[in-house]
This record gives structure tokens, C-alpha cells and sequence, in this order.
């Protein structure tokens, strides 16, 4: 029997249709970049694992794919030295022994490793961006998948806050264009490493980040439970619970915040760090004021953002009218080159989810008319003859970057009018021996119906008519 053909699951064929909304979105996000003086590059699909391990805490190391080094890579392995006490095995040790690399899960880990590597041939603040696919070992749902395209831009060797103004900015521009209304949700790491200091669990800033960047999908009391069972006592989460809950303007938050991290609080601790926080969020906030950002932009004390290396500004995107997981987020990070040999450079960033966006683009009905139409007219094959007098007038109009073809046989009409309307053709020639006998083209307008006839060199009255000045 034939084998049944399949893919993986959390991963998905696009045909020309979606071929075509993805370039639209890939193609609206990079001409944005580039006017902030954001240069492309590319790294391979798989690291080292040494590479990506221990960079997105526990639960990303879990979501790591590895690969194996060869086909025949258990050769030769101990199983014996894996073996455990309940007689299984330490898949952990052993993945390692037999797995020397993985596909990459982001792309800003590898983007570090590509600064040290290269950092004397690069300028300082450097600005790139980066457009390929990650992939997860995640549960496959919907708006999650295992293999996805990130988008990706990045700032590094500059800690002004002017860099975290231009990323709200970039994502203000590109969901104006896109036609989406979006709410930007900022906070910072130092406000929530004050809050774990406040609560008296400084050392447990990860376990109350992992937590609490839970809240929207499992609620405030399964937060609460979670913090719990890391070690927390009441009195601590009684500490962290009402800044989760905290309402009012950005102005009335970071006042209400301020009080509480120089000692206000039931604790009675005073945090440093985390009045640096805030001193950052209230002087970007007054950025993204006088900047005259379009889009709702918003403090969010209970944004966490699970990666570890974040350690500044952090940015999470939201669509307003689709009912969808984060579609953009991002935020600052002053070790993650260190780990690569190269401290003190810091650095922030965000990334596009382009499937997510692709997905509330297609919900909203947003993508332009023209967009998933490759062909902009079809010139319909009437006899080898015609398709001859044809060939001059479609070769100059490809030459002026319209979209064209010829029908490859001379089939009966309806056959080719079938073949432009479930391409989504906006225009349609049909040009037969009078056409010819008088040296004209004719072209219908698919939408309204129009029809009009241009001489064959008539290429600028043509364009016109197809809506290219």
C-alpha cells in the first residue's frame, strides 16, 4: 500500500495563497525595519546545544529539539551508565551524550552568539534584523505551533532608552499598516526582582516571574497556588497580589509602585533595584508621550515574560479585536553576550510572531484585495496566431513589473475565466481576430465589469487602467 502522506503535528504546508499573506506581512515588517537603519542577517538552523541550553530557564530547555549527531549515534553508547534507581534512564545525560546540537527555539540567543563571534567586524550600537523560522517542542494548539517565523529586531552596545522608544515606535508603524489595533504592554525585570525583594524572597524572583506570567491564561489564584508550592509564604504573596491587580493610568501605577519599593509595604523592605525599574518604565513612558504613539501603550505590573535573560524594559504585544495569544514582545537583556565571552554589552530587542499576525489578518479579513493575486491579468489563448501578437505587449508589461500571463492552451472561455476567478485575476484580455485586425489589446476589469481597448504599444494607457501609475 501506498504510504499516507503527512507532516508533523504543530507544523503546516502554506500553498500560494498563504504564501502570499506571509510575504505581505514579512515584506510590510522589513521596509519598517529598514527605516529605523535596521541592516538583515541570517544564523544556521541548529546550534550547538551548549549554545541554547541554560538560556531560557528549565522549561524552554525542555521545549529544546535536539538532533541527533549521526544516524548511528546510540552506537557504542553505555546505556548502563544512564541507568537510574527506578531502572530507568537519564534521558537528560543522555540526550546530551548522543546529541551534540538543536534546532535553534529563537532567534535572539543566536543573534548574541553572532555579536561575539563577529563583533570586530560589526559597529557599535548595532542594529539588525532577522526573519526565519524557530522551532518548540511545544503541545501543538491553536496559535501555537512547533515550527514558526519570528521576526526579529535588535539593538545592541547601547543601553539608552531612546532604543526602547524606536521598538514601540516600529511596532506602532507596523500594525497601522497591517490595520490592527494593538495594545503595547510594557514592565520591567528590575520592578519585578523589587517586588520579589519586598516580599522577602529575593531568590525567588524566577519562581514569582514563572508564575505570574501564567496569570492571564490560568488566573490569579492558580498564580497564587503555583507561588505557593515554590516556597512562598502568605504573607509574601499577600506582598505581590495587589500590585497584579493594580489599576489607573501609567502615572498612578509607578506612584503606587514607587511607594512600595521605598518601604511601604506590609514588609517594610526598601528595593533598590526595583526604584531603578521604575525610574526606567517612567522616563520610557514619557518617551512614548511626546513621541505621539498611535496605539495603546500601557504599564503592566503583571507582565513577567518567562525568558531569564531579560533583565530591563519589557514589551508584549496584544491584538484588541482577536482573541489570540501575544502576537509581538520583546525587551532588554545586559548579560547575554557575557555568557559568549563578551560582557557589558547590552542590548533589547522584539519579535513579530508572523504566524499569529498571519492568523488575526486572516480573521479580520485585513489582507489587501490584491495580495493573494499573483497573476494581475491573464491574457486568454484564443489560437497560436493571437498568442504571437500577444507576446510583444506581455513582454513589455512584464518589463514595467505587472504581474502577466497567457493561458497555456486554447481552451474553450469558460474554462479560462474559471482559471482567473480561483486565482483571484483582476483583469482578464480576450483578444481574438478583430482585436488584431485593428491593432488593439482589450481588457476587462474582472470587479466592475469596464472594458476598454488600447493599442498593442498603448503600455502607459494600460497600466492606468490596472491601477499602476
Amino acid at each position: 500500500m501506498a504510504q499516507k502522506p503527512s507532516i508533523p503535528k504543530g507544523t503546516r504546508d502554506f500553498g500560494p495563497a498563504e504564501m502570499a499573506g506571509r510575504n505581505y506581512i514579512f515584506d510590510t515588517i522589513k521596509s519598517v525595519f529598514r527605516t529605523y537603519g535596521y541592516m538583515p542577517i541570517e544564523t544556521p538552523a541548529m546550534e550547538n546545544l551548549s549554545t541554547l541550553l541554560g538560556k531560557y530557564g528549565d522549561e524552554g530547555d525542555k521545549l529544546l529539539f535536539r538532533i541527533l549527531n549521526s544516524g548511528d549515534a546510540f552506537s557504542g553508547v553505555d546505556f548502563g551508565a544512564f541507568r537510574t534507581e527506578d531502572g530507568g534512564y537519564n534521558s537528560k545525560s543522555l540526550s546530551l551524550k548522543v546529541c551534540e546540537k538543536g534546532l535553534r527555539y529563537d532567534l535572539t540567543v543566536p543573534f548574541a552568539r553572532f555579536v561575539v563571534q563577529h563583533q570586530n567586524e560589526l559597529s557599535f550600537p548595532f542594529k539588525r534584523y532577522q526573519i526565519q523560522p524557530v522551532w518548540r517542542a511545544d503541545r501543538p494548539q491553536k496559535g501555537r505551533y512547533r515550527e514558526f517565523y519570528q521576526c526579529d529586531a535588535d539593538v545592541i552596545g547601547s543601553r539608552s532608552l531612546l532604543n526602547e522608544l524606536e521598538l514601540v515606535q516600529i511596532v506602532d508603524r507596523v500594525f497601522m499598516l497591517f490595520g490592527i489595533n494593538v495594545v503595547v504592554k510594557i514592565n520591567n525585570r528590575k520592578v519585578l526582582a523589587g517586588l520579589a525583594e519586598i516580599s522577602g524572597f529575593p531568590d525567588k524572583v524566577v519562581d514569582i516571574t514563572v508564575a505570574i506570567d501564567k496569570i492571564d491564561k490560568i488566573g490569579l489564584e492558580a498564580v497564587k497556588a503555583e507561588m505557593r508550592e515554590k516556597g512562598l509564604t502568605d504573607d509574601a504573596i499577600a506582598v505581590i497580589e495587589p500590585v497584579l491587580t493594580l489599576k489607573g493610568d501609567y502615572k498612578e501605577k509607578i506612584s503606587s509602585m514607587r511607594a512600595l519599593m521605598e518601604g511601604k509595604s506590609v514588609s517594610g523592605i526598601v528595593s533598590e533595584t526595583g526604584l531603578k525599574g521604575l525610574d526606567e518604565l517612567e522616563e520610557l513612558f514619557g518617551l512614548t508621550d511626546a513621541a505621539g504613539i498611535s496605539q495603546e501603550v500601557e504599564i503592566d505590573l503583571s507582565l513577567a515574560r518567562g525568558l531569564n535573560y531579560y533583565t530591563g524594559a519589557i514589551f508584549e504585544v496584544k491584538a484588541k479585536d482577536f482573541e489570540i495569544g501575544s502576537i509581538c514582545g520583546g525587551g532588554r537583556y545586559d548579560n547575554l553576550t557575557g555568557i559568549f565571552g563578551l560582557p557589558d554589552m547590552s542590548g533589547v530587542g522584539i519579535s513579530f510572531g508572523a504566524d499569529r499576525i498571519y492568523d488575526v489578518l486572516k480573521g479580520l479579513d485585513k489582507f489587501p484585495e490584491d495580495v493573494t493575486s499573483a497573476t494581475k491579468i491573464l491574457f486568454a489563448n484564443m489560437g497560436a496566431a493571437e498568442v504571437k501578437y500577444l507576446l510583444p505587449v506581455v513582454r513589455s508589461l512584464r518589463e514595467s513589473g505587472v504581474s502577466c500571463e497567457i493561458f497555456a492552451e486554447p481552451a474553450k472561455l469558460k474554462k479560462q475565466f474559471d482559471y482567473a476567478d480561483r486565482k483571484s485575476v483582476p483583469f482578464i484580455s480576450i483578444t481574438g481576430g478583430d482585436e488584431m485586425a485593428r491593432e488593439v489589446v482589450n481588457l476587462k476589469n474582472m470587479s466592475s465589469g469596464a472594458q476598454e481597448s488600447f493599442r498593442k504599444d498603448d503600455i502607459e494607457g494600460i497600466l492606468k487602467f490596472v491601477g499602476i501609475e
